[in-house]
């Protein structure tokens, strides 16, 4: 028979504290639980192990016991059995999970080194714990968060059906309530988390709120100004030019940028942001004779 170190078997080290050696446990308890692990028969040895290492490294006085006898357990029980046959049966009311298998079931190890524990000595009581949170990643399209929808993903098996709110951006995440791993004993569900990548599918830059864009204007237009036909992920709209527009200048149009991310509680996202025109100036090319000599002029005139 083999001494079991049940440090090595929570994952801490032998100066960890109770709440260090609490967490240790819920984590693996949480994983190795017979419910989530159904006919894997490794996992549900390693769940006995965690339970076997817990009962003792829990309770201040099995594992004073444990650490000062360490591998020389073989004695330990001649010098303790006086003592112990007069102390209450540790164990009781301690926190461990409650699994498919026989109350009681230790190593020999265990039972050579503190005992029985049956007929009454270890009481299990059925803890719940909240389910483990998935994460997931979902990619769209720009134009596909520019409008409040709806989308249906398989989790676990089972078709969910999301709204996924106007605005969101590139690297958000969103918690979708309930739809993580079950609970345990009968505990919560955990939540579901969604991780956004927003790939730009548009000739838009998107800031924040705001989209930014370059407009090829033509030269006689900068100069005489007119009116102009462009783009915005609503639509066309028409767009006055300024007489004398100079290369590089901007324009802003209220409204007509993305759509602001819904604040709490309002159910979709009722503002946008603007819409930010650069012009670019495009001088002609393959000028007629005719139009080289109007230049001309007009460089004369200019010159004057």
């Amino acid at each position: 028979m083999e001494f079991i170190d049940y440090y090595k078997i929570l994952g801490v080290n032998k100066n960890a504290t109770q709440e260090d050696i609490k967490k240790a446990y819920r984590k693996l308890a949480r994983k190795l639980h017979p419910d989530l692990n159904p006919n894997d028969k490794e996992a549900h040895k390693k769940f006995q192990q965690i339970n076997e290492a817990n009962e003792v490294l829990s309770d201040p006085e099995k594992r004073k016991k444990y650490d000062q006898y360490g591998k020389d357990w073989q004695h330990a029980e001649q010098f303790e059995q006086a003592r112990q046959s007069q102390q209450q049966p540790h164990g009781f009311g301690r926190e461990t999970f409650s699994g498919d298998f026989e109350e009681g079931e230790f190593s020999d190890f265990f039972t050579s080194m503190f005992g029985n524990m049956g007929g009454g000595g270890f009481r299990q009581r059925q803890t719940k714990f909240r389910g483990e949170d998935y994460h997931a990643e979902l990619q769209l399209n720009l134009t596909d968060v520019y409008k409040t929808h709806q989308q249906v993903l398989t989790v676990n098996n089972k078709n969910i059906r999301i709204t996924i709110p106007a605005g969101v951006e590139n690297g958000q995440r969103i918690k979708i309530k309930g739809h993580g791993g079950p609970g345990i004993n009968g505990g919560p569900n955990g939540d579901l988390y969604i991780t956004f990548h927003i790939i730009n599918n548009t000739k838009f830059r998107r800031d924040g709120n705001d989209l930014h864009t370059t407009v090829d204007l033509d030269l006689y237009t900068a100069v005489l100004g007119g009116e102009i036909i462009i783009d915005t992920l609503d639509g066309k709209v028409k767009l006055k030019v300024k007489p004398e527009t100079q290369n590089g200048t901007k324009i802003k149009l209220k409204g007509k940028g993305f759509p602001v991310y819904k604040k709490e509680g309002e159910p979709i996202a009722i503002d946008f942001g603007d819409l930010v025109i650069t012009f670019q100036i495009k001088i002609p090319t393959n000028l007629t004779e005719k139009q080289k000599e109007l230049f001309e002029q007009i460089s004369k005139l200019s010159s004057k």
